[in-house]
C-alpha cells in the first residue's frame, strides 16, 4: 500500500494495456482490491471475482483465515469463467512471440558482465520501479511491449 513505484506500474498498465484484479475472496482481498481500484483513476480495471468456497489448499497445512480457498485452489474451469465474466478477451490472447530470458541473455541483461547496471538502465528508461527482479522486469516488458518494441528499445538505450 505505501509502495509508490508499485503503484506507479499499476497506473501505467492500466492506461497502457489494462489491469487485471483477480483477488482471494476474503477481507484482506477486497481490501487489496479497494484499495487499487480507489489508486487507479485512469485506464481500464478489470475486476475478476471467485466464488467463496470453504475449503483447504492442499499446499497449506491448515485452511485461510475465513476458511476459503484462495485463487491458488481454484479450478480452472472456475477461473476461467471469473475471467469471462471479468470482460477479460480471451480473442487477443497472449502476445504470438514474447520476449524470453534468451532475449534478456543476448541483450546483456542476465548472466553477463555489467548485466545489473544494463537491466537497471532498462528500468530507468521504462519508467518502472529499480528493485525489480529479472523476473519481474522480463514480466513487465511482456506487458508493456512486443518483443520487437523491446528489441528496438535495447539496442537504442543498452
Amino acid at each position: 500500500f505505501k509502495d509508490r513505484e508499485k503503484l506507479a506500474l499499476l497506473r501505467r498498465l492500466a492506461k497502457e494495456r489494462g489491469l487485471l484484479i483477480l483477488t482471494d475472496s476474503d477481507a484482506a482481498g477486497f481490501k487489496i482490491r479497494g484499495h487499487i481500484k480507489g489508486a487507479i483513476k485512469e485506464g481500464k480495471v478489470y475486476h475478476a471475482y471467485i466464488p467463496q468456497i470453504l475449503g483447504k489448499e492442499s499446499r497449506k497445512k491448515q485452511p485461510s483465515k475465513e476458511g476459503t480457498l484462495g485463487v491458488e485452489g481454484m479450478e480452472r474451469s472456475v477461473l476461467e469463467e471469473a475471467l469471462r465474466k471479468s470482460g477479460i478477451l480471451f480473442a487477443d490472447g497472449p502476445k504470438k512471440d514474447p520476449v524470453t530470458r534468451m532475449d534478456f541473455y543476448e541483450a546483456g541483461l542476465s548472466g553477463g558482465e555489467n548485466s545489473a547496471e544494463k537491466r537497471q538502465a532498462l528500468l530507468k528508461t521504462l519508467e518502472l520501479p529499480s528493485y525489480l527482479s529479472s523476473s519481474a522486469l522480463l514480466e513487465a516488458v511482456n506487458a508493456l511491449m512486443s518483443r520487437e518494441e523491446f528489441l528496438e528499445t535495447v539496442a537504442r538505450k543498452l
